[in-house]
């Protein structure tokens, strides 16, 4: 319940219960009611940060899903060498998959299954996290390229294309069979695919 705070702090508030809750049951299936039960505030605090149920959607995905995204893929992408972190990243994520993720998905991939069709607000911005994320993993597999330990002749954009829709991909095929083991079958291919890209470490 949000008392006596900051405004800031009362947003931030919102977008964390409207994140979690469109995570758990979609976009359609929150109600503003649901996000005012969770936080304990009024209707005039709510709208006084949003004028509606859509902009607080559009506020989860551009404050919240992709500060998330970039947080879980920090590893990877603030690495020195971005290639010869990603292949251990990737063997390993089933170990790190939360409880919540194993049971409802990736936000980003399952918001996109649900609104992109149907509000070209929510497609814009689900593409820009998406966007985003392949351009940064593009840009340090290019660094991986130039110091070394990734083929050179690799196309570095269809690689980084590749792991976000294997990722993906992976993660909800996990959701579906409520299976960790599944994410770690489903990259095999990629991972087998990668490790053939990697340039031998010469002594």
């Amino acid at each position: 319940m949000v008392r006596n705070t900051t405004p800031e702090a009362t947003r931030r508030k919102i977008l964390e219960v409207a994140a979690e809750r469109i995570h758990q049951v979609g976009f359609q299936a929150t109600s503003v009611g649901d996000i005012l039960a969770a936080t304990g505030l009024s209707k005039g605090a709510l709208y006084h940060h949003f004028a509606t149920k859509t902009e607080i959607g559009y506020a989860v995905i551009e404050e919240h899903y992709a500060d998330l995204n970039r947080r879980n893929w920090a590893p990877v992408l603030e690495a020195d060498d971005v290639f010869r972190t990603l292949i251990p990243f990737l063997a390993g994520f089933h170990q790190q998959i939360c409880d919540e993720t194993l049971c409802n998905g990736c936000p980003v991939n399952n918001l996109g299954q649900e609104m992109s069709a149907l509000d070209e607000g929510f497609r814009q911005r689900l593409q820009q996290v998406t966007t985003r994320w392949r351009d940064d993993l593009t840009a340090g597999l290019r660094r991986s390229q130039q110091g070394g330990s990734m083929d050179p002749a690799a196309d570095a954009a269809g690689v980084a294309a590749l792991v976000v829709a294997a990722f993906q991909g992976a993660v909800a095929l996990a959701k579906n069979a409520q299976d960790r083991q599944v994410f770690v079958e489903s990259m095999a291919s990629l991972l087998d695919y990668l490790k053939r890209l990697e340039v031998p470490v010469s002594h």
